[in-house]
């Protein structure tokens, strides 16, 4: 898999080296992907080339870097009324999960591993989750979906 990655993009890679680098590369060296939801869905490999990623495409990102440092390619959906749903890469240590996220608005990006259980750490988004009108608009979250079932049929980490 990381073969498929040009040496410039395993370059990048190789200083993801803890979920911190992960979240801050998102922060500072990606900007946020402007296009309408939907019309892209850029694989790891897109979003280096072209710099931008949406929410979508930041977990994808962080799950394939998670994954290099062996971490299993986990996202989590946050699902949203009256508002966009929000997709966070999640990864397990020491027993607690914590997130990595690509959002234009901080209070939506990562947390720290400090959450016992996928539903604390999606609780922990309530309060920063609000539509334009000011509504509250989380209810609800996915279980993980493991996207290393996706490595044969979509080679999800460069297509």
């Amino acid at each position: 898999m990381v073969a498929d990655y040009t040496r410039d993009e395993r370059a990048v890679f190789r200083k993801l080296t803890t979920p911190s680098r992960i979240q801050q590369f998102l922060n500072d060296e990606i900007a946020y992907n402007l296009e309408p939801r939907g019309d892209t869905c850029y694989s790891p490999h897109l979003v280096l080339r072209h710099r931008v990623a949406h929410c979508m495409e930041g977990a994808v990102f962080a799950a394939a870097a998670l994954r290099l440092l062996g971490y299993p390619p986990l996202l989590v959906d946050l699902e949203a009324v009256r508002d966009s749903d929000h997709v966070l890469a999640i990864y397990k240590r020491h027993g607690c999960w914590g997130s990595i996220a690509k959002s234009n608005f901080a209070g939506l990006r990562g947390r720290e591993p400090v959450y016992r259980s996928v539903r604390e750490l999606a609780i922990s988004y309530f309060e920063h989750y609000f539509n334009e009108a000011g509504e509250k608009t989380l209810r609800n979250h996915s279980r993980p979906v493991n996207l290393s079932r996706f490595d044969r049929s979509v080679r999800w980490m460069t297509t």
